[in-house]
């Protein structure tokens, strides 16, 4: 039996109202939420989706990306069979906009799946963590006194209530900023709230969780240097030590028919971000361990040596540099 939702509020007629995200489902009885992971059975919310995982390996941190949370370390990563976006260029879309099997695996089971391959803790990836919310919380509270880190890489879609929630029971987000501008989230992303995502990388970063941001340029639609400088600008003021990763844009899913991102877009997004006080700031999918790699954001040494998602190799002591002693944020 599938456990009730936390957040939602029952309506006329036996439907009910989803409260977890911006999207606000009102779902009739028999019905799922957008997300496909929640549904209305007998006039109640129930997580149809707990525990059903759709895809399950051991990754490597860099992969997330997460580049300041343990580099080279090894995370079980985990993955629901759903999302509350509608992305047209989704590069998981097999598994997060279409029904797939599934496979039931216990909170108490994956944590010892994550024990047992000698993994620094459980990362909610692929597709959207958020909506497995009741699964994440029951897998921090039996992985955490463990001393095994929960991770979520996430579109940050949520309401301010249940992330305050949430917060406590995180060590680390990669929160995936679509753009800057909201209409960018109507118009690709089939509906969200670019309002929601700030305020998970301000909450969450304010909470102290680790909190790191990935930016994915896609030509013609959120490269634009304006964009990209009021991206920066909101990212600066929360705090100028999170990590942004710029990733290069491949046809996908819908967008077969829109080119690969210019190196050069990257490049200036980069040399932008630098300039108004980013202290981190990555290049992905580009196989450029010089823009993968990490410096001292004071005397420019190399800390992190990345070759790919395999090949890590750190000169720091610490969280310091070991040359002028700047300290690093993150967590190493």
């Amino acid at each position: 039996m599938k456990p009730e939702g936390k957040w939602w509020e029952p309506l006329e007629d036996g439907k009910v109202r989803c409260l977890l995200c911006p999207r606000r489902c009102v779902v009739a009885p028999g019905k799922r939420g957008v997300c496909r992971v929640r549904g209305n059975v007998n006039g109640k919310l129930i997580c149809l989706g707990y525990g059903e995982v759709v895809s399950l390996a051991n990754d490597p941190m860099e992969k997330k990306p997460l580049y300041h949370f343990y580099p080279g370390s090894y995370i079980i990563s985990v993955a629901c069979n759903g999302c509350n976006l509608k992305c047209a260029h989704c590069q998981n879309y097999q598994i997060s906009q279409m029904e797939c099997p599934t496979r039931y695996l216990s909170p108490e089971e994956l944590v010892e799946v994550a024990e047992r391959y000698d993994s620094i803790g459980v990362c909610f990836t692929y597709t959207e963590p958020l909506v497995w919310f009741e699964y994440v919380m029951d897998v921090a509270k039996l992985a955490r006194p463990k001393g095994l880190s929960i991770v979520l890489v996430t579109n940050g879609q949520i309401n301010p209530e249940p992330l305050a929630e949430l917060l406590p029971h995180v060590d680390a987000m990669n929160v995936d900023l679509k753009s800057i501008d909201d209409d960018f989230y109507r118009d690709v992303c089939g509906g969200g709230s670019l309002e929601a995502t700030l305020n998970c990388i301000r909450e969450a970063y304010s909470a102290g969780v680790h909190v790191e941001v990935t930016n994915l340029i896609i030509p013609g639609l959120n490269d634009d240097p304006g964009q990209i400088e009021r991206l920066v600008e909101f990212l600066v003021g929360v705090s100028p030590d999170i990590p942004l990763h710029f990733t290069r844009f491949f046809p996908h899913y819908r967008m077969v028919d829109r080119p690969p991102t210019p190196l050069s877009t990257l490049l200036r997004a980069r040399a932008i971000a630098e300039s108004m006080g980013v202290k981190y700031v990555y290049v992905g999918n580009v196989g450029d361990e010089r823009l993968n790699s990490t410096y001292c954001p004071k005397c420019k040494r190399l800390l992190v040596r990345r070759s790919g998602f395999f090949e890590v190799v750190s000169y720091l002591e610490g969280n310091r540099c070991p040359s002028c002693g700047e300290v690093i944020y993150g967590r190493f």
